[in-house]
């Protein structure tokens, strides 16, 4: 008998507890455990589950243990827990060719398996017979293998082994982008094997990131071979792609259950209190019942009205389940860990409660069913009045899983386990508040000139790359590089760690590698990737986008080092000054806030102590190859610029003096191509606002943009075909046509030393010949037209002429290293991206991640017509994705992001503010530089609005220059400095009379001025909308002087933005309810999508989105838009039951609209005023009307939709009289 308290009593009741209901279902050969005897299979989801259980009770005995059966019994629970963690090792790394394949592609074929036969360890079913894909279970695994590693268990027990874990932290590290099938093995809740990101699997790889991250998986008897690496950056994606999907948990689910495992017990990965008590609200709300929770909305599984002879729903069928879900008494249990585990005793107490009334008893026993079902003949009534009826148990008994956790809880809840015994790693404090980040800052000078130039200027004494010896300075890739030797394993054939970039939290830690210390320049300023990054102004814009990241993602100890160099593309032209953008950064570094950043700027000697230190232990192995390594460790070698450019410049002098091929028409054609220039057009005073108005109306987005070239292509088909003619010329002799043109191409080439003529021909060129075609430039070296192309860029990138750097980056293919993470930071947040133009075939969406090689070959084949554009369309992409890290308030209620639309927006903004055509627009476009091109593109997401000023000086010839106006200085000083940029850039181009050939409209001179005597407001800004807003957003009225064109534009932004009011898909859901279905431009939303999807569900909105995306004009779009509001007002009313047919919502627009124009007739409006849209044929003036007001669209709107649908509609709605 005992001779203690009556604690090791209770403790041995609830060993027989787990061993009658948990631990007789657990193989006696392998450990592993199934449903039932019946069924072999055994998840490794459910098992981990069920082992919680045993070892929180073999800690309790443990920590009970006054008796030597009291330790004994505590040993063999920890083997039967070791046994189970090791047998589901075990199959996996049978599987370890799948992991290897799978770090490549992320497919469902490669992953592993969700399930394993219980007595062999193997496969029980095929690879494409079971949604395999389940992130969140082999999260689940690698968390509870580093909980239970720090409790003091031996689970892992060598080398290979450690390496095979290794790899698994690289199968999850991309969670945050690979859709699976979630915690229910179903994917989309239709059930037909289609994955999706789920916010539930995100959670649970994030949690294994940062619990095994630097965990030595031999415990305190391991080395440093035994430590697994995870990389910060992965860590951090996945905490802001988590807590920008929650509460939602997928596209197809509003809300889930299962994400109470995220939120609280065992992964606690969401460190926003906030959002912690939100997600728990949401699911209360919508998930809870009398008998547990719902696993998510409408789930079918197991209720009276499931045929359980389909494994798939029908699309209409969902319906069907709403209201009769079964309730799983399992989510209760979460509910009272998280109770306990926080010090919330009062939830605690009433959910345990709650869940001992609807445990099974059976022999002595208490049991947690499956779920409870409602009963067929109670169907109807649970329906009419939910959580009326009583309902019944079902399914397996005991649920292992919620039995498991049901006993850890009640371990805890009677005092024999504290909290932190079953979380060593202490991650249920990751809500407690932490301190604020201070980033230490260092500047590097690559010069000693660069060096005294800001000891001078900035009395800041900088170091130099080699006063920093022994300290090593090296590239982020260096760093990409070294890292891929981690994990490699020959008798598993498994390659390391896959090739990704390492980002800004990566490379502010100080390294370790075998006894030398090394530093890694952040990604960005690699000058090497990507021509943004040659924009001083830019590369700042950047560095402050990233350290807002570092502050909100850095959790490493220590705190982070950014190395900044300082090098000569940071000089001003002349090479004497530092640009002023750098001085004033430098000097907010010295003030010690940077956009809100806490900044210490001073030395690396000063720094070293308090920074983060990482030790690259897996680089000391003896199978990493010393050789590779210092390769991978040498600093790149600096690149010799090519010295092409100037032989031909010296060609130029040599021919007009040596060649003997010369035509008499050489001078003639030189003196031709000095005028190659087709000018921009100059800015003519207007006064008519009407005629200013058709200006901006008569920017076509049917059609694709197209660019004014720099050579004007008849003067050069002349002097092509002067060329080919000549007949001194014998070299041209019996060849063929194109050999004769590309020849005579070549030989403009040669007498040419205008860098925007050599770019023009080299395209040209390209276009007929090839990259890889060779020419002779001095008669004798070949080189290559790659060569050429290379050499241009560089002398394009020294001059920062940006128009060529596109050009040649575009004939080189040039890729943003990385974009694909864009592009999937936007997808993760449930935006879609399209690419290519509208209207056209090539107009391609990205619905999921792909890989870069991937994602580069979809743009180039949607801009194949343009390649110009499609280099642009990398930038724009880049920059939404900066935008949606650092700013994600500006995507709220966009759904689509189509980048032909936005770049097509921007070319109409820049064709409005220079007041000039769609061709020469494009023009302006291309020569913005990368900064100015992404603050345009912020002005356009924001919402903020640009008036234009004339301001007229009677000392300049041409009457006038143009600035903008705004809601704010910087706002309006954004278009000036583009025109002063266009100016200066253009310089070299000029002519007296603007650009050669001058006199035509748009000269770049007329657009600054420094004296004026008078101004006059052309175009005045509308109220400033709030970030995000529409035109019917804000409460706005219709006055006889509001200025034109305002509304117009507004409405042209929101369409090509696709964006929407808040609430606006749940409205069209519940307006189809009451309807059979809408018609939107000649395509049916059709009424029974209610019944498939619920009103918050994201499906529902991108299917919405899909019929919207034939609109091609986004001013129409934005109208119809404003029609569908009117509608379900309309149908929000409980007068109004049912619409018994389609809703023509085009045809209600065109009816609102001829009702306008019969209005503005009878008023005495012009011809032409109400000119109407060739396409739409809506009136151009209907497009410019504020939506509020006696002359508003929403009047005139309303108008047609009561007069359409008066047979139909009450004689009242919302106290207003239908006629």
């Amino acid at each position: 008998m005992r001779s203690r308290s009556n604690s090791g009593v209770k403790l041995d009741n609830y060993a027989k507890l787990v061993q009658k209901s948990i631990l007789k279902f657990q193989d006696p050969v392998t450990g592993l455990f199934s449903a039932s005897k019946e069924q072999p299979h055994a998840w490794v989801r459910d098992n981990v589950y069920s082992i919680q259980a045993i070892w929180g009770l073999a800690l309790a005995y443990k920590k009970q243990a006054d008796l030597d059966e009291d330790k004994a019994k505590a040993y063999e629970l920890e083997q039967n827990v070791v046994k189970c963690m090791r047998s589901l090792l075990l199959c996996m790394i049978r599987q370890a060719h799948k992991v290897e394949l799978f770090k490549a592609s992320q497919l469902p074929k490669d992953s592993l398996h969700a399930k394993y036969c219980r007595r062999t360890l193997g496969c029980v079913v095929g690879d494409d017979e079971w949604g395999h894909l389940q992130l969140d279970a082999t999260g689940l695994y690698l968390l509870m293998l580093a909980q239970m590693t720090a409790s003091g268990l031996k689970i892992i027990y060598n080398l290979d082994e450690v390496a095979f874990v290794q790899n698994l932290v690289f199968y999850i590290s991309m969670a945050y982008r690979t859709p699976d099938y979630g915690i229910w093995e179903r994917g989309d809740k239709t059930n037909h094997g289609v994955p999706e990101l789920n916010a539930s699997s995100v959670g649970m790889c994030k949690a294994a990131l940062e619990a095994i991250d630097e965990l030595n998986l031999f415990g305190p008897a391991g080395g440093p071979q035994s430590v697994i690496h995870v990389t910060p950056d992965e860590k951090a994606l996945c905490k802001v792609i988590l807590e920008s999907m929650l509460p939602r948990e997928s596209t197809s689910k509003e809300i889930d259950a299962g994400l109470l495992s995220v939120i609280s017990y065992p992964a606690f990965a969401v460190s926003d209190p906030a959002l912690v008590e939100l997600t728990k609200k949401v699911i209360v709300e919508k998930l809870q019942g009398r008998y547990g929770c719902s696993r998510f909305l409408r789930d079918g599984y197991k209720t009276a009205c499931e045929d359980p002879s389909r494994l798939h729903y029908e699309a209409a069928e969902l319906k069907v389940f709403e209201n009769v879900e079964c309730e799983w008494p399992v989510f209760w249990t979460f509910f009272i860990l998280d109770g306990l585990i926080h010090k919330n005793r009062a939830q605690a107490d009433e959910y345990m409660e709650a869940l001992d009334e609807l445990l099974i008893h059976e022999d002595g026993l208490r049991y947690v069913p499956e779920l409870f079902t409602v009963p067929k003949d109670k169907v109807e009534a649970e329906k009419a009045n939910p959580h009326s009826q009583d309902r019944t148990p079902t399914g397996k008994l005991p649920h292992l899983w919620g039995q498991s956790l049901y006993i850890l809880g009640k371990l805890i809840w009677e005092g024999y386990l504290d909290p932190g015994e079953i979380d060593p790693l202490n991650r249920r404090f990751a809500t407690h508040p932490k301190p604020d980040i201070v980033v230490q800052v260092v500047l590097m000078a690559e010069e000693k000139l660069f060096q005294t130039m800001l000891k001078e200027k900035l009395d800041l004494d900088v170091e130099t790359e080699a006063e920093l010896a022994p300290i090593q300075v090296r590239p982020a890739r260096t760093l990409s590089e070294a890292y891929s030797s981690l994990g490699r394993n020959k008798k598993l054939k498994l390659s390391g760690r896959p090739d990704y970039q390492l980002g800004i939290l990566g490379t502010c830690k100080v390294y370790r590698i075998r006894g030398d210390t090394y530093l890694f320049t952040p990604k960005i300023m690699d000058q090497r990737s990507f021509y943004v990054c040659l924009d001083t102004d830019m590369l700042i814009d950047m560095l402050v986008t990233e350290l807002q990241y570092l502050v909100s993602t850095w959790k490493s100890l220590g705190r982070p080092l950014l190395l900044v160099p300082v090098h000569r593309g940071m000089l001003t032209e002349d090479g004497n000054e530092f640009k002023p953008s750098l001085i004033t950064t430098v000097k907010k570094l010295q003030s010690g806030y940077l956009s809100g950043v806490r900044i210490v700027l001073g030395s690396l000697s000063k720094f070293l102590s308090t920074s983060c230190v990482t030790r690259l232990t897996f680089l000391d192995c003896e199978d990493v190859n010393s050789e590779e390594l210092r390769r991978k460790l040498t600093k790149p070698a600096s690149e010799l610029k090519s010295k092409r450019l100037r032989q031909l410049s010296e060609c130029v002098e040599d021919s007009e003096v040596k060649s003997s091929i010369s035509s008499p028409a050489t001078s003639e054609t030189k003196r031709q191509l000095s005028d190659t220039l087709t000018s921009l057009p100059n800015f003519k005073h207007k006064t008519n606002l009407t005629s200013h108005l058709i200006q901006l109306e008569k920017f076509d987005f049917g059609r694709k943009l197209t660019r004014q070239k720099s050579i004007d292509e008849s003067k050069l088909r002349q002097a092509v075909q002067e060329r080919k003619t000549n007949t001194e010329n014998v070299t041209l002799v019996n060849m063929s046509a194109l050999e004769a043109e590309s020849s005579a191409l070549l030989e403009i080439l040669r007498k040419t030393d205008r860098l925007y003529e050599q770019s023009e021909l080299l395209m040209k060129i390209c276009a007929e010949k090839g990259l890889d075609w060779k020419v002779k430039l001095d008669g004798k070296n070949e080189v290559k037209v790659t060569e050429l192309i290379e050499e241009i860029y560089n002398s394009a990138a020294d001059k920062l002429d940006w128009l060529v750097i596109r050009q040649m980056s575009s004939l080189t293919e040039k890729k943003v290293v990385g974009l694909s993470q864009s592009v999937t930071d936007l997808l993760v947040r449930q935006k879609q991206v399209t690419v290519g133009f509208p209207r056209t075939s090539q107009e391609i969406t990205i619905t999921r991640p792909v890989s870069d090689e991937e994602l580069h070959q979809m743009i180039s084949e949607a801009f194949s017509d343009d390649k110009e554009i499609s280099v642009l369309a990398q930038e724009i992409i880049m920059y939404l994705g900066m935008f949606i890290r650092s700013s994600p308030r500006l995507f709220n209620d966009l759904l689509r992001l189509r980048i032909g639309l936005i770049i097509q927006v921007m070319a109409s903004e820049l064709a409005l503010h220079f007041n000039c055509v769609g061709e020469v627009a494009t023009e302006y476009l291309m020569r913005l530089s990368p900064f100015e091109t992404k603050q345009v593109l912020f002005n356009i997401l924001s919402g903020k609005e640009f008036g234009m000023m004339r301001n007229v000086s009677r000392s300049t010839k041409y009457g006038g220059q143009l600035s903008v106006i705004g809601g704010s200085r910087r706002d309006r000083s954004l278009f000036d400095s583009i025109k002063i940029q266009l100016k200066h850039r253009s310089s070299g181009l000029l002519t007296p009379s603007g650009f050669p050939g001058g006199g035509g409209r748009g000269s770049i001179r007329n657009l600054s001025s420094s004296s004026f005597d008078t101004s006059e407001l052309l175009l005045a800004p509308p109220p400033s909308p709030k970030p995000g807003s529409t035109a019917i957003d804000v409460d706005k009225s219709q006055s006889s002087g509001h200025k034109r064109g305002l509304w117009l534009r507004r409405r042209r932004i929101d369409g090509a933005m696709n964006r929407v009011p808040q609430n606006f898909y749940s409205r069209i859901w519940h307006l189809l309810e009451k309807c059979n279905g809408l018609i939107i431009g000649g395509h049916t939303i059709p009424g029974y999508l209610t019944k498939e999807m619920t009103a918050e569900e994201l499906k529902f909105a991108l299917h919405v989105e899909n019929v919207f995306n034939h609109i091609p004009q986004p001013e129409y779009r934005q109208l119809l838009v404003e029609t569908l509001i009117v509608l379900a007002m309309i149908s929000d009313s409980t007068k109004v039951h049912f619409l018994p047919q389609n809703i023509d919502v085009s045809h209600l627009l065109d009816f609102g609209n001829n009702l306008f124009i019969e209005k503005e007739i009878s008023d005495g409006g012009s011809e032409l005023l109400l000119q109407r849209d060739t396409n739409t044929k809506i009136c151009l003036e209907f497009y410019d009307c504020a939506p509020s007001g006696p002359h508003g669209t929403m009047t005139f709107i309303s108008s047609a939709v009561a007069r359409s649908l008066a047979h139909l509609l009450p004689a009242t709605v919302n106290d207003c009289l239908v006629s």
